[in-house]
């Protein structure tokens, strides 16, 4: 089981808005925040709820290649408007919310490209 996980991005105040705006929809947004100062190297970003941040974006060397994370959901139309949040906040589509039957029968999700082309999804195992 994961606890947190956290990658640098190239231009930390879109990333903050975009996953800001992304996130919302599923009930996280930003718990802590760290200035380079503070650290002595790099600013960082934890989202999360509950007041625990387990989704961290900071300044420092961008990864090479494309990420991927998948935030479950508890419901179709959570997975629905995570979508449309993605897209007004400048993300691009990746895959429109809809069954993955490869996945199984009732996999719902979504995927959506960071600002960095990173793949971002939100997925649902209920059935609808």
């Amino acid at each position: 089981m994961l606890d947190h996980i956290g990658f640098a991005v190239k231009d930390l105040p879109r990333a903050k808005a975009f996953y800001q705006a992304t996130l919302a929809p599923l009930g996280i947004g930003v718990i802590l925040e760290f200035t380079a100062e503070q650290t002595g190297k790099h600013a960082h970003v934890g989202f999360g709820k509950d007041g625990k941040p387990f989704f961290w974006i900071g300044t420092g060397q961008p990864l090479e290649g494309r990420f991927h994370v998948a935030f479950t959901v508890a419901d179709r139309a959570t997975v629905d408007a995570f979508h449309k949040a993605a897209l007004a906040a400048g993300g691009a589509d990746n895959g429109r919310p809809g069954i993955r039957a490869h996945y199984h029968p009732e996999y719902y999700g979504a995927f959506v490209t960071d600002p960095d082309g990173h793949n971002v999804e939100a997925v649902c195992h209920q059935p609808g």
